[in-house]
């Protein structure tokens, strides 16, 4: 059984799991039977007292840990929405690896009820996962310093491009190396890619563009050189085929689409952002 770390940040509650232990979780409607009903009669939640989320941190602006240790961001906005609508008051973040949120084995092993990370939907997630309406459109951004020479991927012939594993990024930088003659470094998250960038480990960084240009608004040496357009959009992510999980979906959707129509997603965006969204989600 991996060791687990819980304490109240605020609204939110952080746990960070080294590993899933699916051995000894995954069985059951819950996790260590704590699993209870919503006090209004809606679906089975894995904690009794809150909407339990997964998500690797960080990644801001979409999900991080401000000075006093609380869980803030887009996301986070979007989730504590989600526990309003499903009568709870809390949202508990548990930490865990990328790749165990969208392989659904998070899900399999009753960590949590939803998880968000600014994910990308695609063919291949959905085939482990059930995704939310999409509520963000993304695209795929390049990060060098601006006194490297760098302004797209042709510039990159000979160095080093670092990448995020299991990203949109990384399959996106895989399908052009060969055209474009780079080296290829996986990183495990986003601080220990754009870290690789300062450090001179690799030459240039690509990672969805929101977090990369929230890095640059703090950091005036770097630059997003070039943006392409991969037609994205993030979806918080549910356990798949699951009549429980399902309801939850419909719950998130729900406050989603509230969110739009009471101004609240706008104004989400916008402190998280700097702008407008150029485009809002569509939910039925």
């Amino acid at each position: 059984m991996s060791q687990v770390r819980s304490r109240v940040l605020g609204f939110a509650a952080v746990v960070s799991a080294t590993s899933l232990a699916l051995a000894a979780c995954g069985s059951g409607s819950g996790s260590g039977g704590s699993a209870a009903s919503n006090p209004s009669g809606g679906p089975q939640l894995v904690s009794s007292d809150a909407l339990t989320v997964c998500t690797h941190l960080s990644y801001k602006p979409f999900e991080f840990k401000d000075s006093s240790g609380n869980v803030v961001g887009f996301d986070m906005d979007l989730a504590q929405n989600a526990a309003k609508q499903l009568g709870q008051s809390k949202v508990t973040i548990v930490d865990i690896d990328f790749a165990s949120q969208t392989s659904g084995a998070v899900f399999a092993a009753k960590k949590c009820d939803m998880a968000m990370g600014a994910v990308t939907i695609n063919d291949k997630r959905k085939q482990s996962v059930a995704f939310s309406t999409p509520y963000f459109s993304a695209t795929q951004a390049l990060l060098a310093k601006k006194s490297a020479g760098i302004t797209d991927l042709s510039s990159l012939k000979g160095k080093k491009l670092g990448v995020q594993t299991d990203t949109t990024g990384q399959a996106y930088a895989e399908k052009n190396k060969d055209a474009n003659g780079y080296e290829v470094v996986v990183f495990d998250d986003l601080p220990t890619e754009i870290a690789g960038v300062q450090s001179g480990r690799v030459d240039a960084a690509i990672n969805d563009n929101g977090p990369l240009l929230d890095f640059t608004k703090s950091n005036p040496d770097f630059a997003v050189v070039k943006e392409f357009d991969t037609g994205e959009q993030y979806g918080f992510l549910f356990q798949k085929d699951d009549a429980n999980a399902a309801k939850i979906k419909d719950a998130f959707n729900a406050a989603l689409k509230k969110s739009i129509e009471d101004g609240s997603y706008k104004a989400s965006y916008k402190k998280w952002f700097g702008s407008e969204p150029a485009v809002m989600p569509t939910v039925s």
